[in-house]
């Protein structure tokens, strides 16, 4: 079972990127899943999370202008990042936790990153 993040990029202050990942392999179910991100030097810290049962949690220097999603039938999470910020730079890796055979117990996997600049 493996993630895989992709949509970072380079933006202008102000502009907008879509993240995505997707959960490969065979699992029963996707329990919880969202985005952290890290920058040089910083602790990395919790973004965006979204539950099973599609409660989220932002923290609060995202809210209103990140959106997180997911789409069950596909095993894909998305990040819509509006109004970004260079403060907003970092890389970005999707965390989920996933229970691979309907044991209820999870497990704890994280994608390999993707690269989010936004220059002043």
């Amino acid at each position: 079972v493996q993630l895989q993040a992709s949509g970072g990029g380079m933006v202008q202050n102000g502009g907008s990127l879509r993240l995505s990942c997707a959960v490969s392999g065979s699992i029963y179910r996707i329990n919880d899943i969202g985005w952290y991100r890290q920058a040089p030097g910083i602790q990395r810290e919790l973004v965006a999370r979204i539950n099973s049962g599609g409660n989220t949690n932002y923290v609060d220097s995202v809210k209103g202008r990140f959106t997180i999603s997911r789409d069950n039938g596909k095993n894909m999470v998305y990040l819509e990042m509006d109004s970004l910020k260079p403060e907003d730079t970092a890389t970005y890796y999707c965390n989920a936790n996933v229970d691979v055979d309907g044991s209820r117990r999870l497990f704890a996997l994280w994608g390999q990153g993707t690269q989010v600049t936004v220059s002043s």
